[in-house]
């Protein structure tokens, strides 16, 4: 088909309606929020599924709410909504108010959209809504399925990152996977509080490397920026990680960087040389934990958050040398942050991704388990969103069956991206 001008939006037909647990599930509960929770209560998961017709095909919305029935049957805690306590500290009140629904259309086909769309065409897939300003009416997750010109489906999901990382929307969201099947968990979703370990003294908030303070934004849980932020994406093959990976470490192979810091290193360095370096001294690395296991939980807790420092120049340092930092010298600041979010007193507003710039590995991330009755997703995109200044890189996988192969999403001030793609273009064969 012939390609659409700027002003003519390719969705289109769009409803929008809630949809809750099958049944009472919830009974009223409250879902008290930690430390952790409170710290990325700003930011927000967008997730995009592809799949091609097959995964949906024959299905009217009333059978797809009926999966979503069962589904949040077994995950009802997002299905609830923010309450404030007398203090003003948040929770969230499991009444069973249900996921927000999107129903669109779009006038391309799923081939055509994926080829022309890099890094911002995935957010029309997604809702973009946030927390408040009305926050006991405010959906913590919200659903949209656009259909392709060819039958094919967009399935997109926004999390608020408040309920828990990456890994726990995920969660979530291969939960509905097996509903499409009539396979369910043998246990509810639940949200994973252990580690409260007693402090002896708060942290003040000034203290902490990893975090920027913002605000206060109220009942609005949304920043904004100083300047326009832009994402674009690129796909790194397995030859090509092979490659960076044997320029970075030369003649020293006993010391290989593994591929998630051998990226670090090869972004911080190229990064540096758009900003001139002395910015970006500070990068936060935020990996999961493998050593805590929260099986069935959804958590903001199983995300390691370390700050990695270095005194000398960013732009001339070898990349041996940052990976090293990278894997060997970041010291996590969860506890502190969790300190400094305790207790029922007015509470600082933060930004932890985009305070620094912010690495982020979703390469662990079973974004590929999602099962839709026997189908899985040809490609998802990731994006954090609602991120700080210094901009935030994520790298995640694509199917197995493409050589073990990663994206790279990068959102940056728009005035950096097109030199940086250049720097990455030119030194490193990659855009």
């Amino acid at each position: 088909m012939g390609s659409l001008s700027k002003e003519e939006s390719p969705i289109y037909d769009v409803k929008i309606s809630t949809v809750g647990p099958g049944y009472v599930s919830g009974q009223g509960a409250v879902q008290e929020l930690n430390g952790m929770d409170l710290a990325m209560k700003l930011h927000y998961v967008r997730n995009v599924y592809y799949f091609r017709i097959q995964a949906l095909e024959g299905m009217t919305i009333i059978n797809i709410k009926e999966t979503m029935f069962n589904w949040l049957n077994h995950a009802y805690i997002p299905c609830g909504r923010l309450r404030k306590s007398d203090s003003g500290r948040p929770s969230i009140k499991c009444n069973d108010c249900g996921v927000r629904l999107i129903e669109a259309k779009c006038k391309m086909s799923m081939d055509e959209w994926l080829e022309s769309r890099h890094g911002e065409g995935h957010k029309l897939l997604v809702p973009n809504q946030v927390l408040g300003p009305d926050l006991p009416y405010s959906p913590l997750v919200l659903m949209q399925l656009t259909k392709f010109e060819c039958g094919g489906t967009a399935v997109g999901i926004s999390w608020a990152h408040v309920l828990g990382d990456v890994f726990s929307a995920v969660g979530f969201t291969n939960l509905w996977g097996l509903a499409t099947n009539k396979q369910y968990p043998a246990q509810p979703l639940r949200m994973a509080h252990p580690y409260n370990e007693a402090h002896e003294s708060k942290v003040p908030a000034k203290d902490l490397v990893a975090t920027k303070r913002v605000g206060p934004v109220g009942d609005h849980w949304i920043t904004t920026n100083d300047m326009k932020m832009e994402t674009f994406s690129f796909y790194v093959s397995k030859p090509d990680l092979t490659r960076v990976q044997s320029k970075i470490c030369g003649e020293k192979d006993h010391q290989q960087i593994p591929p998630f810091e051998s990226i670090c290193a090869l972004v911080w360095q190229s990064v540096a040389k758009v900003k001139h370096g002395s910015k970006v001294k500070v990068v936060t690395i935020c990996k999961n934990d493998s050593k805590r296991s929260f099986e069935g939980a959804i958590t903001n807790k199983a995300q390691t958050i370390k700050v990695v420092k270095t005194d000398s120049s960013v732009e001339e340092s070898s990349l041996m040398e940052l990976g090293l930092l990278i894997m060997n010298q970041g010291v996590d600041e969860r506890m502190k942050i969790e300190e400094a979010l305790e207790g029922d007193n007015e509470l600082p507003d933060f930004l932890v991704y985009g305070g620094n710039l912010t690495f982020v590995d979703l390469t662990d991330v079973p974004f590929y388990e999602l099962d839709v009755r026997g189908n899985r997703p040809v490609y998802v995109n990731c994006a954090i969103d609602s991120v700080g200044d210094e901009g935030v890189v994520l790298v995640f996988p694509v199917r197995k069956n493409d050589s073990d192969g990663m994206t790279v999403s990068i959102t940056l001030p728009e005035k950096h991206i097109s030199e940086l793609n250049s720097v990455l273009k030119k030194e490193w064969s990659l855009s």
